[in-house]
């Protein structure tokens, strides 16, 4: 086995993020001691983070010694920690409390200093916790941007975290941009193109007697939610359908006939819906955050063939003749009419362009640099 990593993400199994896709591949080659989340702001007084807190701290409570073992990866650490510390006293309770959990995690694997790989900033106040020989810094967003992140101290901790790490790897070139030339590579999301190329049979739940647009993914705040109502009153013949959790204000969507919204969907489950509903809708507003953003439905997406619609922003750049962009409503709309009054010649050319962009290539490069670290 190459040298064992330890892993800063989210929580393992919560969502398919880039980091748990890449770090998959390299399972095969790799012991892996993930850590679950250790937050990217203090909680508020509030029901959703307050039942967060609890079950935190029973998921690091009742573990084994902190340590649940799983088929992949090796080990899950649970951290009981105080998100985003504003003091020595915080950090130093931190470091001796999820030091202590990593280093048994690791005692189970081979005596070699592992690689220390984190997609959060606030990891760096655990550096030298693994005894690492190297330091990763995989960033996929722009953090000074991300809603729901407490942007002063995330942004003093990134800033660190550059200075320390060996490697950066930046989700889009407008990310990489921000970094040293001399340790940044620019790394673009892959895609599992077996699962969404594969045919799928269409879900109940899909609108059959209508024409589709289709969104999956977070309903935040980066969604342009004025935009798409325009568009649904101005296609009341169209059936709008989101999948997804809900995290802001979309009541004037909701009041609207043609609208559906069907909640989160397990993600082995998309492909059935982005296959058989008419367009896949990429609506996103601009602004920083989204400027810097590299979707992993972008691939997703093309890999089904399925046309898509897509208001602009640079991670479009190599497909752009692949996709109907438009920002105003009134072309957006007329980029979803569009579909049925003209043959999709393109089909195959969208999953053509990105059959080559799995996640176990990017895994491949990925071991590549690691490897001469």
């Amino acid at each position: 086995m190459s040298t064992p990593l330890v892993v800063f993400g989210e929580d393992w199994g919560a969502h398919p993020s880039s980091t748990q896709h890449i770090i998959r591949c390299l399972m095969q080659e790799r012991d892996v001691v993930w850590v679950n989340s250790i937050g990217l702001r203090r909680p508020k007084v509030s029901m959703s983070d307050i039942g967060r807190v609890f079950k935190k701290g029973f998921s690091a409570l009742s573990s084994n010694k902190g340590v649940q073992a799983t088929v992949t990866p090796q080990a899950v650490v649970c951290p009981l920690v105080i998100p985003v510390p504003k003091n020595t006293l915080e950090r130093n309770f931190n470091r001796i409390s999820l030091g202590c959990k990593i280093r048994q995690a690791l005692s189970k694997f081979p005596a070699e200093r592992p690689i220390l790989w984190t997609s959060l900033p606030t990891a760096v106040d655990f550096l030298g916790c693994s005894n690492e020989r190297a330091v990763v810094y995989y960033c996929g967003d722009d953090f000074s941007g991300l809603a729901g992140v407490d942007h002063a101290q995330v942004t003093e901790a990134e800033q660190r975290l550059v200075e320390r790490a060996d490697l950066i790897l930046a989700a889009s070139k407008c990310l990489a941009n921000k970094f040293p030339k001399s340790k940044t590579v620019h790394l673009p999301h892959g895609v599992d193109v077996d699962l969404f190329s594969s045919p799928s049979p269409r879900p109940a739940d899909l609108p059959m007697d209508h024409p589709v647009a289709g969104f999956y993914g977070s309903i935040s705040d980066w969604l342009d939610v004025e935009l798409l109502g325009q568009v649904a009153k101005a296609l009341p013949e169209w059936r709008f359908v989101f999948i997804g959790n809900i995290r802001t204000d979309v009541s004037s969507l909701m009041r609207r006939d043609n609208v559906r919204f069907l909640g989160p969907k397990p993600h082995h489950e998309l492909p059935g819906y982005a296959q058989n509903w008419t367009v896949s809708l990429l609506p996103f507003r601009d602004n920083a955050q989204i400027r810097a953003c590299n979707p992993l439905k972008l691939r997703e997406y093309l890999s089904t063939g399925t046309p898509i619609v897509s208001t602009n922003f640079p991670a479009l750049d190599n497909y752009r003749d692949l996709i109907s962009v438009a920002d105003e409503p009134i072309g957006f709309a007329q980029a979803i009419s569009n579909v049925l009054k003209h043959p999709d010649t393109s089909h195959t050319k969208r999953f053509e362009c990105v059959a080559k962009e799995t996640w176990k290539n990017r895994a491949q490069a990925v071991s590549s640099l690691l490897s001469a670290l």
